[in-house]
């Protein structure tokens, strides 16, 4: 009996289907990157087709590295990003441990009460937020954000590892015990490491999350010297109704690129932890 798929059809089941889905995917990365290479005189031309490309430069990127504080932006982005990743990691695992691999009262109320927080509207809780950084005098720094960031990421990371603690079996840590381990001493050298496909789907999450957040960087980062990539890239080139399209794909491009890597690199660790692996014994 023949069980593989013949060309045409494995044409049109499989290559057909993956071929839409990729120029889906790409297609408006592919945008970005014409419009960061038009020349004015192409980009706001109207009887130029907007997909095609005649005339490459590069200008809109000098100008983007040169006349404005881009690098600057990008070095706080990831020192926001990376800080609150690590800040949101640690605290996450200390709430989603204890409800995972222990037994007490409230338990289950308590890991509801996670998952309802992460689904709090940003909207809502920006207000109470601005004043309780008004009053500890930390607007316009990167730590109002690092501050911040954490009422939305913990939860989140708490929420995903806390599925992926109950994979692992409880027999390693009993056994670990019954040799006399400590349960800090257990969780350290046995359970979390166990756990690191989990730990990276978390960090990758929450470090999108902190690198693309607006709100909270739009309130609290007025001026262009601390300001974050998505923030200052929307208030330094779009004046008025005057768009700097060529400026703003070449930053939107650029600024996309750190998670494009981290996503290549940790892909395998990342789709373990997103299904949530098993750990045989």
């Amino acid at each position: 009996m023949v069980t593989g798929y013949g060309p045409v059809e494995r044409l049109v089941r499989l290559w057909l289907p993956v071929g839409f889905f990729l120029v889906l995917a790409l297609f408006p990365f592919y945008w970005m990157a014409i419009t960061s290479l038009k020349p004015n005189s192409e980009l706001y031309n109207r009887h130029v087709m907007p997909l095609v490309l005649h005339h490459p430069t590069l200008k809109h990127y000098i100008d983007l590295l040169t006349q404005t504080s881009f690098l600057t932006w990008t070095w706080n982005t990831m020192l926001v990003a990376v800080v609150s990743t690590a800040i949101s990691l640690v605290l996450g695992v200390m709430l989603a441990y204890p409800l995972a691999r222990m037994r007490f009262a409230g338990a289950g109320l308590i890991a509801m009460t996670v998952a309802a927080i992460y689904l709090v509207p940003q909207p809502l809780l920006f207000i109470p937020l601005a004043d309780v950084i008004n009053r500890l005098g930390l607007g316009n720094t990167l730590t109002a954000v690092i501050l911040t960031y954490p009422t939305m990421l913990v939860p989140f990371c708490a929420w995903l590892l806390l599925g992926y603690f109950k994979t692992v079996p409880m027999e390693l840590e009993e056994a670990a015990r019954i040799d006399g381990a400590s349960r800090l001493q257990t969780m350290r050298r046995i359970f979390l490491p166990l756990c690191t496909p989990g730990f990276i789907s978390a960090g990758i999450f929450a470090f999108t999350l902190s690198q693309n957040e607006f709100l909270y960087a739009l309130i609290f980062l007025t001026k262009s010297s601390v300001r974050t990539v998505p923030v200052g890239v929307i208030a330094e080139l779009i004046r008025g109704d005057v768009f700097y399209w060529g400026q703003l794909m070449a930053g939107a491009l650029l600024g996309s690129i750190p998670v494009a890597l981290i996503y290549s690199f940790f892909v395998e660790h990342y789709v373990a932890g997103l299904t949530s692996g098993s750990v045989k014994g």
